[in-house]
């Protein structure tokens, strides 16, 4: 039992992916439904818990966010939310361009024609969320901001308090009662598309996918990095290679919390003063996520067109414009960007606890890694511009003070 738990949850996903498409050709429907039945529940639980996501994430990510040092604080972040758009617009244009040759005519009907004929589960377990994902939103926002304010006013304490205590709920919950399940999840999932006769043309997509995904972010990292050099006048060509640590430590933990005391020697390496490093390297662990974005935006496309749903660029950028926000919330959730990016999938017509969200959960966690590399290794680059702008404003500044490492990961 103990080796079960200490598989991650990578591995996980893979097993029950394998196992849902060999019990989806090979077994009774019968006991297809089961499984079906138990993803359908476990996708209204889904729901039901999305808007507290919201309300726990974003109010904490928001108030957190208000502390800093003004001007400093203000543009990383705006920089971090633009490189953000950028890379997720970028996905956008490659996918649009790219992806529709992988995919032909033969495997849109087989999906398309499978997504007609689902399987019914025996029973539904109807949970009704206690508010709507905008309301959470609102709130959220309404929320953050206003607790931000009280605490530069020397107040808020009781209700930060009250909102990190709430954070830490839900993040438990996810721990305890959804990062766990999702393997389940994905297994009912493919049975049921490998029952419909559709599962060998989703993979048979999206392993070209995921290659264009890889290099898009190493594209972008380097991109980030001649920017940066040409801007702070180094090398970029030396600062990519002082960054390969901090690249390859993020793949192999999948946390930007393990990365961060490595991102922070790359950074010094690259000749950013201690100082800028500490205050931006972590907080670009909260804020800065172009990995996940082009990953995110990509799978998206690609569902979108598989499925022969609406996916124009109109369409797929007011989702961008969104998450760049909403993904703050990211670095509290387990399962990073994909968790927070759920309540929003309706912009796009996907329903969150639908098997296309379910699909896009097991695509996106699979390769997560690489989108944490890709956050991490732009964190460094942004350190480098920022160091530039204000370094010598700020060094000036005595009441200046570095923020605390953030220790949650993406």
């Amino acid at each position: 039992m103990g080796r079960i738990k200490s598989i991650g949850l990578i591995p996980k996903l893979l097993i029950a992916i394998a196992l849902g498409v060999l019990a989806g050709a090979n077994l009774p429907i019968g006991i297809i439904r089961v499984a079906v039945t138990f993803s359908k529940i476990f996708g209204s639980f889904l729901s039901f818990i999305i808007p507290l996501m919201i309300l726990a994430f974003v109010t904490k990510g928001i108030s957190d966010l208000g502390e800093g040092a003004g001007k400093l604080l203000g543009i990383t972040v705006l920089i971090s939310y633009l490189s953000t758009l950028i890379a997720g617009s970028l996905s956008y244009i490659m996918a649009s361009n790219v992806f529709p040759k992988f995919i032909s005519s033969e495997q849109i009907d087989a999906i398309v024609s499978s997504n007609a004929d689902k399987l019914e589960p025996y029973f539904t377990v109807p949970l009704t969320p206690f508010f709507d994902v905008t309301s959470a939103l609102i709130f959220a926002f309404m929320m953050g901001i206003s607790i931000s304010w009280l605490k530069r006013n020397n107040s808020g304490d009781v209700l930060y308090k009250a909102v990190s205590e709430f954070n830490a709920i839900i993040v438990k919950v996810l721990e305890v009662a959804i990062i766990p399940i999702l393997p389940f999840f994905i297994f009912g999932n493919f049975a049921e598309m490998s029952y419909l006769g559709s599962v060998r043309a989703i993979l048979g997509i999206f392993w070209k996918i995921f290659i264009c995904l890889i290099l898009l972010h190493l594209v972008y990292v380097t991109f980030m990095f001649v920017i940066s050099g040409a801007y702070t006048g180094k090398n970029p060509s030396a600062m990519l290679k002082n960054e390969v640590k901090g690249y390859m430590t993020a793949v192999g933990t999948q946390s930007s919390a393990a990365t961060i005391p490595v991102n922070l020697q790359c950074a010094a390496n690259n000749g950013v003063s201690r100082e800028i490093a500490d205050f931006v390297v972590p907080l670009g662990a909260t804020v800065h996520l172009p990995g996940s974005m082009i990953t995110l935006t990509g799978c998206i496309f690609t569902i979108l067109y598989m499925y022969n749903l609406p996916h124009s660029f109109d369409i797929i950028i007011k989702l961008i414009v969104t998450l760049g926000i909403a993904m703050v919330a990211a670095p509290g959730a387990p399962g990073g960007a994909v968790m927070s990016a759920l309540p929003f999938l309706p912009m796009v017509g996907i329903a969150p606890e639908s098997a296309m969200a379910g699909l896009l959960i097991s695509l996106y966690l699979t390769q997560d890694s690489f989108g944490t590399a890709a956050n991490i290794s732009g964190d460094v680059a942004i350190a480098n511009a920022v160091d530039k702008i204000y370094n010598k404003k700020i060094l000036k500044n005595k009441n200046w003070k570095p923020i605390p490492v953030i220790k949650n990961p993406k």
